[in-house]
């Protein structure tokens, strides 16, 4: 994995995002909190609230509709909903043609976007939503027509959000999207699972909430220390007819891993679809 050695925040140029929703919102705020002015930001939100959102917390001034403002930035992101992107691209592209393009926006493909700005500068970010509190990881991809200072920029924007990673082949994005992208609601589904079962065996529910989450964070952390593969850690506190011995067995007796499997398959095969769907 790229380690997050991007430029500071502070070298960016001037930046203008379409759509202001919560991944907009984290991009500001850790752009902002590494330095970028908020007067060197531009978002266009249709939303009343969700300007008034972005007003009061970060200080930039959303334009409720694209306009000569949009003019001078130098990178602009796309953060839309896939559905809406094709609209968007054609109420604003005008005034952003000659910007690099970064879109979050799950499943819509580069050809796409290509298409509907008239430019080939053109990148795209899978991003989670643990970008709210710093703590996202990001595949990125990039076109040829994007310069090494480009991509470094790109960098800098998603080093604000966590963690990220450059594939080489856009299709891995469909992949990402099934992984890391949707991969939080997968913990959420677990931690839910987890506190309803200590629930149902005599805990409270603030104490079951508290230890599942700092199980998933611990766990999660020493992965990540460790050199060892996933399935050596799990040995290792797995005795044979044992409490966790007992437990996993009824996981592969339900079959939980094979599904598990088929809904990260699901999602990848909505990702693409996606791009079928909105990117014609």
């Amino acid at each position: 994995m790229r380690q997050n050695t991007a430029t500071p925040a502070h070298a960016l140029p001037v930046i203008a995002f379409i759509g202001g929703g919560n991944m907009a919102s984290a991009i500001i705020g850790g752009l902002i909190d590494q330095g970028q002015q908020a007067s060197q930001i531009e978002v266009l939100e249709p939303g009343a609230e969700a300007r008034e959102a972005l007003r009061s917390t970060h200080g930039v001034e959303p334009l409720p509709e694209a306009g000569a403002a949009l003019e001078r930035a130098q990178v602009v992101v796309w953060a839309v909903k896939p559905q809406v992107f094709r609209d968007a691209a054609a109420q604003a592209g005008a005034h952003v043609r000659q910007a690099l393009h970064l879109s979050v926006a799950a499943g819509i493909r580069c050809d796409s976007i290509v298409r509907w700005l008239g430019c080939e500068r053109v990148a795209r970010a899978m991003p989670n939503t643990p970008a709210l509190v710093r703590k996202g990881m990001s595949a990125l991809y990039a076109r040829p027509a994007v310069s090494a200072a480009e991509r470094q920029s790109v960098e800098a924007i998603m080093a604000c959000t966590g963690e990220f990673l450059w594939v080489e082949n856009e299709k891995q994005l469909d992949a990402v999207t099934a992984l890391s992208g949707s991969g939080p609601a997968y913990v959420f589904y677990f931690l839910e699972a987890m506190v309803r079962a200590g629930v149902g065996m005599g805990l409270s529910e603030p104490q079951a909430y508290r230890l599942a989450v700092a199980t998933f964070a611990g766990a999660a952390e020493l992965a990540r220390r460790s050199d060892e593969p996933p399935a050596v850690l799990r040995q290792r506190v797995t005795s044979k007819g044992g409490t966790t011995h007992a437990a996993l067995q009824a996981l592969e007796d339900a079959g939980v891993g094979a599904s598990f499997e088929a809904a990260m398959h699901a999602a990848e095969r909505r990702a693409h679809a996606l791009g079928d769907a909105f990117g014609a």
